[in-house]
């Protein structure tokens, strides 16, 4: 089963690639992004526009509301299907996105989703919630499950609590790399990896934008369905979650606006550090598309054989 992986940080270039991918190798898009996945949340996000959307199919966007949860497991097996679906059709399917810890899961299995509860250390570590405070149990978590720490909010306690439920009955972090496994797919993993300064600029721009087309309104909009409130999944993500010290009057929209670009970089070096972490990942700088294009290519004339 061919399966095109497209990774990369946040700005990079992703979804314009994926699109030109999908016209020359007859591919549909499967978004792989935890936060494009919500419907409303259409500017914070850079979820493709509909332009976009018209110039190849995509699928994984606008699947959940905005006041739902949604965890890795539902993102896979939804996934799945869909893949499945797109090569029975004997099109290409192109996962693309900067969710790696999606990626990974569509990759390989996971062995932390059976991993057995255990109400004692579950009560146990209520507990400590209850006498120390959230900060002190994340900072638990921080210890044994660095990469888990990027990806849960402090303020989702109930994560945190499975989170180190899961190390302590397992012996191994949440984020365990089951790399060793073989994959699920038979892939070909490209990443995006534009100059680091070029990034942070196109980042900086692409906030200013978010600003422009009415950010803080959509937010406002979400807030005001009743079905959204700031302790939601959908509003942990990043330029999102920094406007309530805005509505809380604790700094003005421009420390704001300043404050999403600071974690916008931060999160687009964590994301690049995170897909190093996979193996056999073609890396290429935006102005060399084509060279991405023709490895592609010769990829899957190799697969086809």
């Amino acid at each position: 089963m061919k399966v095109l992986i497209i990774g990369g940080a946040t700005a990079s270039g992703k979804t314009a690639f994926a699109i030109q991918c999908a016209k020359q190798f007859d591919g549909e898009i499967v978004s792989c992004d935890s936060m494009q996945i919500y419907k409303d949340l259409n500017i914070g996000t850079a979820k493709p526009t509909e332009e976009e959307r018209q110039q190849a199919v995509h699928h994984m966007i606008n699947i959940v509301d905005a006041g739902d949860s949604y965890s890795v497991q539902q993102y896979v097996s939804s996934a799945r299907k869909i893949i499945e679906d797109i090569c029975s059709r004997g099109k290409l399917a192109i996962v693309v996105g900067g969710t790696g810890l999606y990626i990974r899961g569509l990759l390989y299995p996971y062995s932390f989703a059976n991993a057995p509860k255990n109400s004692e250390i579950r009560d146990k570590y209520n507990c400590i919630l209850q006498e120390k405070g959230k900060e002190y149990l994340f900072d638990l978590l921080r210890k044994v499950d660095p990469i888990s720490c990027e990806k849960i909010s402090i303020n989702d306690t109930k994560k945190v609590i499975r989170a180190l439920e899961i190390y302590e009955t397992t012996g191994k972090p949440k984020s365990y790399d089951v790399c060793k496994n073989k994959p699920v797919y038979d892939s070909i993993f490209v990443a995006l990896n534009p100059p680091r300064e070029i990034l942070y600029d196109r980042i900086n721009k692409r906030v200013d934008k978010m600003f422009e087309k009415g950010l803080e309104k959509e937010i406002e909009n979400l807030l005001n369905t009743g079905n959204v409130d700031r302790t939601s999944q959908s509003m942990q993500a990043i330029g999102y979650k920094e406007f309530f010290d805005y509505f809380d009057g604790k700094k003005s929209l421009e420390e704001i606006r300043e404050v999403i670009k600071q974690n916008s970089r931060r999160y687009a070096k964590r994301q690049m550090t995170f897909f190093r972490g996979f193996e056999n990942v073609f890396w290429f700088d935006t102005q060399d598309k084509d060279l991405a294009l023709d490895y592609i290519s010769k990829r899957l004339s190799n697969i086809d054989k």
